[in-house]
């Protein structure tokens, strides 16, 4: 199976499936001599972890991480870090129902096209648990970040149709929706337990913005610096689409109001979103992604099995009815990944 590895300078490589036994992420590219312990990325890997509150998954995996590799004496050596974490709270049986049957939204068919077989087990590597992983590595490139001032944070925008009024950095992690409106967050929780009761699942957006990027970041033509955020965002499985800046609003603009104008002190405005041709301007870098509605929902829905019958299915198991207040911690590390990535190919170039 390709395509299980991110990254050139600094790269990551996810392994694992959902219920089996570990999950992990071996990192490659580290700066050596950098303090780091298990604590640190520990933090990022709990604001991932389910059971946290109402409107996440009820699964029980504490998501304890090991790094095996790559640390001696509190340092980072500049070998691969290797970063395992056991599964606890496996019900592989929970899928012997849908074996043979493909659900609706799921990767069972896709799957099974292309390799002939697959895990159906909570969806093995087609899983989100998969993104155990990708939040352990982001967690090395955000440390190696923050000694280069640099900072990610993501948040909710908008969840089933209720959207955010008001920016409030320091309510998005005292929410369990992690909305930057703590107003509306009251509001998405309640839509949320309400779909969650009759076994629906909504979607939602979330904004992202990293601040302290030098500019200059970027490879032109292929490898753009939104392009690089691009692919390494809709790599999550429940992303359907990324705009940066003004997105798709500029399409009902003109150039005159679209264009980010320039004096002496910088630029006058930022609907470029940080980005210009796919190089880092030094202004904050803002995306949205679109997050779609859990494909796992417990409702009736018109399927057919592995030998083509059609039948009625039922997804029964431990979902989260949205997803995005556990991908927020995905998409800051990916970011993380991407911009650290970036800025050692650049260190390289002029090495």
């Amino acid at each position: 199976m390709a395509g299980n590895t991110y990254g050139e300078s600094f790269k990551i490589t996810t392994f694992g499936e959902s219920h089996g036994e570990a999950v992990g992420v071996i990192v490659d590219g580290v700066t050596p001599g950098v303090e780091l312990d298990e604590k640190y990325i520990q933090t990022q890997m709990d604001r991932r972890k389910p059971g946290q509150s109402s409107v996440t998954s009820p699964r029980k995996e504490y998501d304890v991480i090991s790094i095996l590799s790559g640390m001696f004496e509190g340092k980072t050596t500049g070998t691969p870090l290797f970063i395992m974490l056991h599964n606890k709270d496996m019900r592989p049986d929970a899928y012997s129902d849908i074996q043979y049957s493909f659900r609706p939204g799921h990767a069972d068919y896709t799957y099974l096209q292309k390799y002939g077989i697959r895990d159906h087990r909570g969806s093995g590597r087609a899983s989100g648990r998969e993104t155990a992983g990708r939040v352990a590595g982001g967690a090395v490139a955000r440390k190696l970040l923050e000694a280069k001032g640099i900072s990610v944070v993501a948040y909710t925008t908008e969840i089933g149709g209720i959207k955010c009024e008001t920016f409030v950095e320091e309510s998005i992690e005292q929410n369990a929706v992690r909305a930057c409106d703590p107003e509306a967050a009251v509001k998405m929780i309640e839509k949320i337990e309400r779909l969650a009761e009759i076994g629906d699942s909504c979607g939602g957006i979330v904004e992202c913005r990293i601040r302290g990027v030098q500019p200059g970041i970027g490879e032109p033509v292929f490898d753009k610096l939104d392009a690089e955020l691009a692919k390494a965002m809709l790599s999550i499985g429940a992303v359907k689409g990324i705009e940066f800046g003004a997105g798709f609003a500029a399409a009902g603009m003109l150039g005159s109001e679209h264009n980010d104008e320039m004096n002496k002190e910088g630029f006058l405005s930022n609907f470029a979103g940080g980005i210009i041709g796919g190089i880092s301007t030094g202004e904050e870098i803002v995306f949205r992604i679109a997050v779609k509605p859990t494909s796992s929902i417990s409702l009736p829905q018109h399927t057919v099995d592995i030998h083509g019958n059609e039948k009625m299915i039922e997804t029964i198991g431990r979902h989260d009815p949205c997803i995005c207040p556990r991908i927020i911690p995905v998409v800051e590390a990916m970011a993380c990944i991407v911009v650290e990535d970036l800025l050692k190919r650049q260190a390289a170039m002029h090495a």
